[in-house]
């Protein structure tokens, strides 16, 4: 027997239809208050399905996703790792952090051809958010390389530092960059030149994900590498103007700066520098790592491509070996939901927008790019749109559920999981009445898919990936600041059943969490799940 064969669930009885899993990205349940945009928001399937027998609340934070501490709150890419893998896998915030601290990322061949750039009279770049937000990446980290840099002679050093804004507070740039800044400061001495020398905010530099915006690179290759830029004497003063000339500003869009001296910008990259990308989280990463590593590189026009050493932090493609160079080993993802599916020749249907496409393929695959096997698998794109989705808080939902009926319909597919984006990236922007449309859009898109599913005959498993839409402001001493970030909050597990072959009841799993679903969705479509799977939230009666 195969070590990806599923054993046949005994008493389970076949049933036409498919087992659809939807996940309403950034829906979680909060509390029953003005704040929360999934409570304030016009739900009435929700509501009902919330109040349904086989419903319960799962972990999308901390420890139940392999991030350090539940003091983390979760991401959708831990999410959907956790969701397609069906055990804890230590995450990149967790490795990184653990790496660093025992000299891990320090003892490879790696930081070894960085120090033998920084000895040669090179300088080493280190790009990177600036923030504590542990999602993308956590200022400690930077803290840290900064420190070895110190032990191991390096000479001269300079932060290129993206704005956050999202996963902290939306204008809490000096609260990062001013100690950082003092930092450097510090660390000038016995010969060393420490200083930041660019940034911007992260939506609208160097950060793009899934070829959405190249523009976004193009404007970070443009600050960091050519330092072309709006000029200011230090980051600080950057981001005061920034401020000052726009009250409303929301850090995530601050454009980018240089800083400069006398001479001119202090931190143009050169033949025979060293460039480090402290950023963990994958997506966000590979494009920029591209723009370093590809000598052929047609999404912009670089204008100089320097002979640079780059490295990532971590590869943030394993399979598409992007970037060459890392310091830190990924985390190993095997065996994952898909592959023993697939082992077991069902077949699949998998689709989100573009935002979220790379989470229901690549994230929920343990991390591999492309088909698991082509020949039982349907991986579908919907474009997204380009223009701030507060803008537009239906998003793609109405097409995307529009492929999934039609996929229903036609009965190819006996699992089908889909992301409806919409509480994830507009409770990003932290604009309330565009926050509930887009809750009240996913409503709308889950009557039209358990209409189809009903007349099919099948199951539909309905959670999250984690927290946003549920709370779109904290207030402190009466005055409110939007809450842009993830939350901590419990995500939603419903099952609705219309088949009526198999009767399941909930099983007594104390804090269970997303890496519960896929075994769930083993027993849902027949099988016993993998003996190593987190157990199952159902049981066959």
């Amino acid at each position: 027997m195969s070590e990806l064969s599923l054993k046949p669930l005994a008493g389970f009885n076949p049933f036409p239809g498919p087992v659809v899993t939807v996940i309403m990205d950034g829906v979680g349940i909060g509390p029953e208050t003005e704040s929360n945009g999934v409570y304030m928001a016009y739900t009435p399937l929700l509501d009902e399905l919330l109040r349904g027998e086989l419903v319960t609340r799962l972990k999308a934070h901390g420890t139940a996703v392999g991030l350090p501490s539940d003091d983390d709150m979760g991401n959708s890419e831990v999410g959907h790792n956790a969701l397609g893998g069906g055990r804890v896998f230590a995450q990149g915030a967790k490795l990184v952090g653990e790496a660093l601290r025992s000299g891990a990322a320090f003892a490879g061949r790696t930081w070894q051809q960085v120090l033998g750039r920084t000895a040669a009279g090179g300088t080493l770049h280190l790009i990177g958010m600036i923030s504590d937000g542990n999602v993308h990446s956590h200022v400690d980290h930077l803290y840290a390389l900064l420190d070895q840099c110190v032990r191991d002679g390096v000479q001269r050093v300079r932060v290129h530092g993206l704005i956050d804004g999202r996963d902290v507070g939306p204008r809490s740039a000096l609260d990062y960059f001013a100690p950082l800044e003092q930092r450097l400061q510090g660390l000038s001495v016995d010969g060393r030149d420490f200083q930041v020398a660019s940034g911007g905010g992260r939506m609208i530099t160097t950060m793009d994900r899934y070829n959405a915006d190249w523009s976004v690179v193009e404007r970070g290759w443009k600050a960091h590498v050519l330092g072309e830029g709006r000029p200011f004497s230090s980051a600080c003063k950057a981001i005061q103007s920034y401020y000052d000339e726009d009250p409303a500003m929301a850090d995530q869009y601050m454009e980018s700066f240089v800083v400069v001296d006398d001479a001119g910008a202090v931190g143009i990259m050169a033949d025979g520098d060293a460039v480090i990308l402290f950023n963990f989280r994958g997506d966000r990463a590979i494009e920029i790592s591209r723009a370093f590593d590809e000598p052929d590189l047609t999404e912009f026009d670089r204008k100089r491509h320097p002979d640079l050493f780059y490295a990532g932090i971590m590869q943030y493609d394993g399979d598409a070996h992007i970037p060459a160079h890392y310091l830190v080993e990924p985390p190993a993802f095997d065996r994952s939901l898909g592959e023993y599916l697939c082992a077991a020749g069902v077949t699949s249907y998998a689709i989100a927008e573009t935002q979220k496409f790379g989470h229901v393929t690549y994230f929920w695959n343990g991390n591999k790019s492309g088909y698991i096997d082509e020949t039982l698998e349907t991986y579908v794109e919907v474009p997204s749109d380009t223009v701030t989705f507060d803008l537009r808080p239906w998003m793609k939902a109405a097409d995307i559920t529009d492929k999934v009926v039609a996929a229903i319909a036609g009965n190819s597919y006996k699992f089908i999981r889909l992301n409806l984006a919409n509480g994830d990236m507009v409770g990003h922007t932290g604009v309330e009445i565009s926050v509930r449309i887009a809750v009240e859009t996913v409503d709308l898109s889950l009557s039209r898919i358990l209409v189809a599913l009903e007349k099919a005959g099948g199951i539909a498993l309905i959670t999250a990936d984690h927290g946003n839409a549920d709370c779109m402001w904290t207030d402190k001493n009466g005055k409110r600041s939007a809450m842009v970030a993830h939350t901590r909050n419990p995500v939603p597990l419903i099952i609705k059943d219309y088949n009526g072959k198999n009767i399941f009841q909930l099983t007594d799993i104390e804090q269970p969490g997303l890496t519960h679903v896929a075994a769930t969705i083993c027993n849902l479509l027949g099988f016993e799940a993998p003996e190593d799977y987190d157990p199952s939230l159902l049981v066959l009666r």
